[in-house]
């Protein structure tokens, strides 16, 4: 019996179960195709799998989706690394993932989540995210390298 969290709709699976992640895709997608980060390393993308929540989603044996969550599981989470292959886009796959995600038994007590998104906030508004308001926007600060992966 596994501690992992399953599950199953219409055919599709999502999971927690870090043996079921097909790594190359994901690297291939990050590194390739993602705006967020190219170049990434097969070994960091490795790394941040293992230090996460990370959710699988597949179609048969074949996975066709990916999120992970950092998180300390009490307080704070970050929502990372998001997508759906081309190929399954808009079937509602996107959405289903983000609920699954927010209904994580391990993500319930949460006072914060963050995420960045360059396009997709109309999915994470369904969920009930929102924009930072105006006057919590000059408290958030970050420490950015956005070069840190260029070769």
């Amino acid at each position: 019996m596994s501690n992992y969290y399953l599950v199953v709709k219409e055919g599709h699976t999502i999971s927690t179960d870090p043996a079921k992640l097909d790594l190359k895709m994901i690297h291939q997608y990050l590194s390739e195709e993602s705006y967020w980060a190219k170049n990434i390393p097969l070994e960091v993308v490795e790394r941040g799998i293992a230090n996460s929540i990370a959710f699988g989603m597949y179609e048969g044996n074949k996975q066709i989706g990916f999120a992970r969550v950092i998180t300390d599981k009490a307080t704070f989470a970050y929502l990372a690394d998001v997508f759906i292959l081309a190929a399954y886009r808009g079937k509602g796959l996107s959405k289903w993932l983000m609920q699954v995600i927010h209904a994580h038994p391990e993500l319930q007590s949460l006072r914060r989540w963050m995420l960045v998104t360059r396009d997709a906030h109309g999915l994470y508004e369904q969920n009930g995210w929102t924009a930072i308001p105006e006057e919590l926007v000059s408290r958030i600060m970050q420490k950015h390298n956005p070069d840190i992966y260029k070769q």
